[in-house]
């Protein structure tokens, strides 16, 4: 297989890749056996995607050989917390920190085709994606119950950080992170918490 080129798609060309995209989803979203978790399908995910591509800062990297081997996309995490609203217990003070200092992004999802090299493609474009917003630090939630997902990333470098409900919401999310400068000596997520419900800044 020819090595990935990553690419950074404006929004007209990720209209102009939906159905690519949505083949994309299906295929990297295969269940395994015993899976019990329902994933959203093609068209929920489409939905997901339309309403992601109407937030401010809006971004997507896509990597490509023979033809659409994966992509990530997301929006910067807003400074003032509320994406963390509902975060349950204590949650890491670097995280916090990055967030208020507008160096969190937050990923809609991470999608790569199953070969391989998809461990290290997967680092590629989320990796890309960080630096080309001047970010720190990823960040993003998934359905407790989607286990395939969630052993996805964490074997990506992804950190379970803890648990998250929106209020009014049905489903129990798990809040993950991806430190960008957990590949060198440094890392923004550090051992020391903070208290305050979830909320950047603490009491």
């Amino acid at each position: 297989m020819a090595p990935a080129r990553l690419r950074r798609l404006n929004r007209r060309l990720v209209e102009d890749l939906r159905e690519d995209l949505a083949g994309l989803y299906v295929e990297s979203r295969v269940p395994t056996p015993g899976d019990a978790c329902r994933r959203p399908g093609r068209q929920g995910f489409l939905n997901r995607l339309a309403a992601d591509l109407a937030r401010p800062g809006f971004a997507m990297v896509i990597a490509e050989s023979d033809g659409l081997m994966g992509c990530a996309f997301g929006f910067p995490v807003r400074g003032d917390g509320s994406w963390w609203l509902g975060f349950d217990g204590v949650l890491p003070r670097g995280v916090g920190q990055l967030t208020v200092s507008g160096r969190a992004f937050a990923f809609g999802d991470i999608l790569i085709r199953p070969h391989p090299q998809d461990r290290e493609l997967a680092r590629r474009v989320q990796e890309r994606l960080l630096t080309d917003h001047q970010a720190s630090l990823g960040a993003t939630l998934v359905d407790g119950d989607d286990r395939q997902t969630l052993s996805a990333l964490r074997s990506w470098g992804w950190r379970d950080v803890g648990e998250l409900r929106r209020p009014l919401g049905l489903t129990t999310f798990r809040a993950l992170v991806f430190p960008l400068a957990a590949r060198g000596t440094a890392t923004p997520v550090g051992p020391v918490a903070m208290r305050g419900g979830g909320a950047p800044g603490g009491p």
